[in-house]
């Protein structure tokens, strides 16, 4: 375990890209099967460990510490896991020597769930603090180490001297602990054959759009479409195998049987998983929340949520790969392929007339549909290549709604912000006569600079009127209170918020200290800006 401690300790502490992708792939190289497996399995979220689930943590440090003290320290400290492992009675380091990554999952992933508490436990035992917080990370799944799946996987490309895609092209075919990938790139053996039917494809990814770069692009060289609020999607067939993957790789076919049952053709399609029925009935992003994440769906939530898949972009027709083709090439196929499809469940990106870029920007901020997060610009004939290049692909999402709030509530912070009220709940003035009230209508804990917090935690203690145990309510009325500039990508109903709307990214983009609360924002400037019920 201590290598791996080691490794995430670095990892933390290194910000830059370059020096994290440096460690992964000294230490991929010089760490031996099956550690650096489940290392790279560990990153990557693919490490199952069933006997033991991350409450049992709270349970066994309780055994060993006053509750009081540890909710203080939970408190200061922030995460759990580090917590415990500072927390966690020391045992004299000589008696034995601390087991192996290989060995800690092993010994979990064979546990019951009657057994696994008990047993992590003497594993801590074992263990130094470094060594009790890694393998109390594995037990919570949250890394937090700033590497996503697929630096991980660039670090293996770059150990073994071949394309990210081609490791990407076998993923889904790989299981923990990677024996055979690692025999591949350490030039044991050949390349895995990707014995795996329908696999998910690398996805292409866009670079938003800047200010600068206008100047330099000429926009007739550009297919423009809208950038819809849903979840990207690949949809692969093959040999009546289909599978519908998310953006990451994940496979959430289950969750959709509907599109699955629909997909009667061979190939890869990317496009876009939206609620309602195209063309004109799109729903919300929190109708299509209302879909995700269920293992189970029923045909009531199937008849009340239908989904379709807007599409994008065509990487595989039948066994070809369309990949190395003119984006402009590959619509016209992907039409071809889409129009032998159930209309309810498939239909093709709109596009939009590009003239110049002011009008384009016009169109960007007014789009006709309110679940349009702006537009999406692709070279005609970009290519299809994995990753985010820079030049073929950009996102230019319209500006965010902006609402002045009143502040209502603050809440203390975890870890570095424990000593600072940085979690807020803002308000706005509801009400046809008057008196108006302050109704809630969000939270924010980001936005602000770390000047901003310090002004805004003064302002609470200075002002608190009442405490509801961690939470403070502050003064808020006509003449008293913070007016806060909220910055949010959308809104939509909500049966949950005593308002009716529940905001999507609100942040906080500035203090109004220039404004008096009387002049904050009413209800139904929110309101205005709800989608039609009838779009889907």
């Amino acid at each position: 375990m201590r290598r791996f401690a080691e490794l995430l300790d670095r990892l933390t502490l290194t910000p830059a890209r370059n020096g994290k992708l440096q460690l992964l792939e000294t230490y991929f190289r010089e760490t031996s099967d099956p550690d650096r497996g489940y290392t790279l399995a560990a990153i990557t979220g693919n490490l199952e460990l069933p006997g033991v689930k991350p409450a049992a943590i709270r349970g066994l440090i309780l055994e060993r510490m006053d509750p009081e003290l540890f909710a203080y320290s939970y408190d200061f400290v922030g995460d759990l896991a580090e917590t415990v492992s500072l927390a966690w009675p020391d045992h004299d380091a000589n008696e034995q020597v601390g087991p192996t990554l290989g060995e800690v999952v092993s010994l979990l992933q064979s546990a019951s769930r009657a057994d696994g508490p008990a047993l992590l436990g003497r594993i801590l035992d074992r263990l130094e603090p470094s060594g009790r917080y890694a393998a109390l990370k594995l037990v919570t799944g949250g890394l937090r180490i700033g590497v996503s799946s697929r630096l991980a996987k660039q670090a293996l490309a770059r150990m073994g001297g071949v394309p990210i895609g081609e490791i990407e092209e076998i993923w889904h075919g790989l299981a923990p602990p990677y024996a055979d990938l690692f025999a591949w790139l350490t030039g044991q053996t050949g390349k895995p054959e990707n014995l795996f039917a329908a696999p998910f494809r690398p996805v292409m990814l866009a670079n938003p759009l800047n200010d600068g770069d206008m100047g330099k692009l000429d926009p007739k060289e550009f297919l423009a479409e809208w950038k819809w609020d849903g979840i990207r999607v690949q949809l692969s067939s093959s040999n009546g195998i289909r599978r519908l993957y998310s953006r990451s790789g994940d496979d959430i076919s289950n969750t959709f049987p509907d599109i699955i049952d629909a997909a009667d053709f061979e190939g890869t399609i990317d496009g876009e998983l939206l609620v309602g029925t195209p063309p004109d009935r799109v729903g919300t992003f929190s109708d299509l929340q209302q879909r995700l994440n269920r293992k189970k769906v029923s045909s009531k939530m199937l008849s009340d949520y239908p989904v379709f898949i807007r599409c994008y972009d065509l990487l595989f027709a039948g066994g070809e790969d369309c990949r190395s083709s003119a984006l402009s090439e590959r619509r016209r196929r992907l039409y071809d392929v889409i129009s032998s499809l159930p209309a309810d469940r498939f239909d093709l990106s709109e596009t939009v007339a590009i003239d110049e870029w002011q009008a384009l920007d016009h169109a960007r901020n007014n789009p006709p549909q309110p679940v349009i997060e702006g537009l999406m610009l692709k070279r005609l004939d970009s290519t299809y290549v994995a990753g985010r290049p820079k030049g073929p692909w950009f996102k230019w999402k319209r500006d965010p709604h902006v609402v002045d709030a009143v502040l209502l509530y603050a809440q203390r912070g975890h870890g570095k912000r424990s000593g600072f009220y940085s979690d807020y709940t803002f308000g706005v003035w509801s009400g046809d006569s008057e008196p108006l009230s302050l109704v809630p209508v969000g939270k924010a804990y980001f936005g602000f600079s770390d000047e901003e917090l310090r002004q805004i935690d003064k302002f609470v203690r200075e002002n608190t009127v009442e405490r509801f145990g961690p939470v403070r309510a502050v003064r808020a009325g006509p003449e008293a209170g913070l007016v806060l500039e909220v910055a949010f990508e959308g809104i939509n109903r909500s049966t949950r918020h005593k308002s009716g709307v529940a905001m999507r990214f609100p942040r906080i983009s500035r203090l109004r200290w220039d404004k008096q609360p009387h002049e904050a924002d009413h209800l139904n400037n929110l309101l205005a800006l709800l989608p039609d019920k009838t779009t889907r």
